[in-house]
C-alpha cells in the first residue's frame, strides 16, 4: 500500500477511535467522517447553524402557533393548510397538498444526487373538541400536542428558512412534508401515500417529539384488529339457552390474557376496548373488542396473530357447544398495520446522524426501536431513521403534555440541517452520501 494511502487509512482509524471515545454507540467510517467535516466546516453552513440558534425564540413561537391549530386524527386539514402556507412563505413556492392531505414541497438539487424525504407529522392523538391553547407555567409550555409532533413541524420550518437563505445548491432533491395519519388509527396513511406516490425516494428522516438523545433506527411493528362476535341474541329470560356474543368474547379475552410472549424480541398484546350488547336483560347479538399486537420481529408478530385468532375461534366453538342454540361467529377486521423495520446501525444515515449529534454537542445515548413514520420505509429497505426536534418535554399523549426550550432546543433543527446536507450533498463541495437506489 502506498505511503499516502497508508497514512489516510490510519488517519481514518484514528478519527473513528476519537469519535468512538465520545459516542461509543456508533462506529464511524473514515470516509464518511471526512465528507461530513467538509460540510460542517463550510462557511455557509456555519452561518446557517448560527442563524438557527439566533432564531430559536421565533421557532418556539411558531411551534405555539401550530399547536393551537387542532389536528385530530383524520381532521388535520386546518393545520395542513397553515403548514402549507408556511412552506410557501419560506421560499418553497411549489408546495401543495397531495391526495391524502399531506403538505409537501420540493427543493430541487442540481439533478446529480438522490431524492431525500424529511417529514414531521401533523396529527395529534387528541380528538375533536380538545382545547389546545398553550399556557406558560413555571418556564414550561403546556398544551396537548405541544411536543408530539408540533416541535418536529417547527424544527423543519427553521431548517427550511435558513437553507433557502444560504443559497446552498444541493446535489440531490429534498422533499419536505408535514404528513397526516401517524397517530393511532391513522395507521401511517400519510407516509404510506408519500412512498406510494414517490417510488424514487432514496432515504427518509422523521422529526418526531422532543429530547434529542437517541437515533431511532428500528421500527416496532403492530397489527390491530377488531374482533366482531355475532349471534342471534334474545331476551335474557325468554331466550335463555341461546349462545351470547359477549360470553364468546369473554372466553376469547380470557384465553388471550393467559398467553405468553417472548421478551426478546419484545412482543406484546392488549385488548384495548370492548363494546357490545343491547341492555342488561338481553342476550348479546354483537360484541367487539379492539386488539393491539406489537413486536420488533415480523415472524413473532405473525405467529402471535395466528395464535390469537385461533384462540378466538376456539372460544366461539366452546360457547356454541355450551348452549343448544350455538350460532356465534367471529370476524377479524384489520384496523391497523405498521410493518416491522430496521435500518442497520452501520448504515450511512445512522453514522451521519451520530456525527451531527457530535457536531452540535449532543451525547448520543442509544439507538432505539419505536413505532414511527420510519417503520414504512424501513420495511421497504429504504434507509430511514427518526430523530427528535430538540428541547425538553414530557406527558406526551396526555392533557398535561409540556415543552421547555431550555438553552439548547436549537440543536434539533441544527442536527436536521447537517443530516440533510450530508445526505444530499453540496454541489461543488461534497458528494451526496445517500445512495441512489435505482439509478
Amino acid at each position: 500500500m502506498p505511503k499516502l494511502q497508508t497514512g489516510l487509512f490510519l488517519l481514518g482509524i484514528l478519527f473513528c477511535y476519537q469519535l468512538s471515545a465520545q459516542q461509543s454507540v456508533v462506529e464511524i467510517d473514515g470516509s464518511i467522517l471526512s465528507n461530513f467535516q467538509l460540510i460542517s466546516a463550510d462557511p455557509r453552513v456555519r452561518v446557517a447553524l448560527e442563524k438557527i440558534q439566533q432564531r430559536e425564540a421565533e421557532t418556539v413561537r411558531e411551534q405555539i402557533r401550530i399547536t393551537e391549530i387542532p389536528a385530530p386524527p383524520f381532521k388535520e386539514e386546518r393545520r395542513a393548510a397553515y403548514f402549507l402556507e408556511q412552506l410557501k412563505l419560506r421560499g418553497l413556492e411549489n408546495a401543495y397538498l397531495d391526495s391524502e392531505g399531506n403538505a409537501v414541497a420540493i427543493r430541487r438539487g442540481s439533478g446529480n444526487g438522490p431524492t431525500f424525504l424529511i417529514a414531521a407529522h401533523l396529527d395529534t392523538v387528541f380528538p375533536e373538541g380538545v382545547d389546545t391553547s398553550v399556557e406558560l407555567r413555571g418556564g414550561r409550555y403546556y398544551a396537548p400536542g405541544i411536543g408530539d409532533d408540533t416541535r418536529g413541524l417547527a424544527a423543519m420550518l427553521s431548517l427550511i428558512e435558513v437553507l433557502n437563505e444560504s443559497e446552498i445548491e444541493t446535489s440531490g432533491d429534498i422533499i419536505f412534508a408535514g404528513n397526516v395519519g401517524e397517530e393511532g388509527r391513522g395507521d401511517l396513511r400519510g407516509v404510506k401515500a408519500l412512498f406510494r406516490d414517490r417510488p424514487d425516494i432514496d432515504g427518509f428522516v422523521s422529526i418526531d417529539g422532543v429530547r434529542l438523545r437517541r437515533i431511532t433506527n428500528g421500527g416496532t411493528g403492530s397489527r390491530r384488529f377488531e374482533f366482531h362476535f355475532k349471534g342471534p341474541g334474545g331476551h335474557s329470560f325468554g331466550a335463555f339457552g341461546t349462545a351470547s356474543a359477549i360470553h364468546a368474547m369473554g372466553r376469547a379475552i380470557s384465553k388471550i390474557s393467559d398467553m405468553e410472549t417472548p421478551s426478546y424480541p419484545k412482543t406484546t398484546f392488549t385488548v384495548g376496548t370492548v363494546e357490545g350488547g343491547t341492555s342488561v336483560n338481553s342476550i348479546a347479538a354483537d360484541a367487539i373488542f379492539a386488539l393491539d399486537m406489537r413486536s420488533n420481529d415480523r415472524e413473532q408478530l405473525a405467529l402471535l396473530e395466528e395464535r390469537i385468532k385461533a384462540a378466538a375461534l376456539e372460544a366461539v366453538a366452546e360457547e356454541n357447544a355450551r348452549w343448544e342454540n350455538g350460532e356465534i361467529s367471529v370476524e377479524f377486521n384489520l384496523i391497523g398495520d405498521r410493518p416491522v423495520g430496521q435500518t442497520p446501525a452501520d448504515s450511512t444515515i445512522v453514522q451521519i446522524a451520530a456525527l451531527a449529534f457530535d457536531e452540535v454537542g449532543i451525547e448520543l445515548q442509544e439507538l432505539g426501536i419505536s413505532s414511527t413514520d420510519s417503520n414504512l420505509p424501513m420495511s421497504l429497505g429504504i434507509p430511514a431513521i427518526t430523530i427528535a426536534g430538540g428541547g425538553n418535554g414530557g406527558g406526551a399523549h396526555s392533557p398535561g403534555e409540556w415543552f421547555s426550550p431550555g438553552d439548547s432546543s436549537h440543536v434539533g433543527p441544527q442536527v436536521a440541517l447537517l443530516l440533510t446536507l450530508a445526505l444530499v450533498g453540496i454541489e461543488g463541495l461534497s458528494p451526496a452520501m445517500l445512495e441512489i437506489r435505482n439509478p
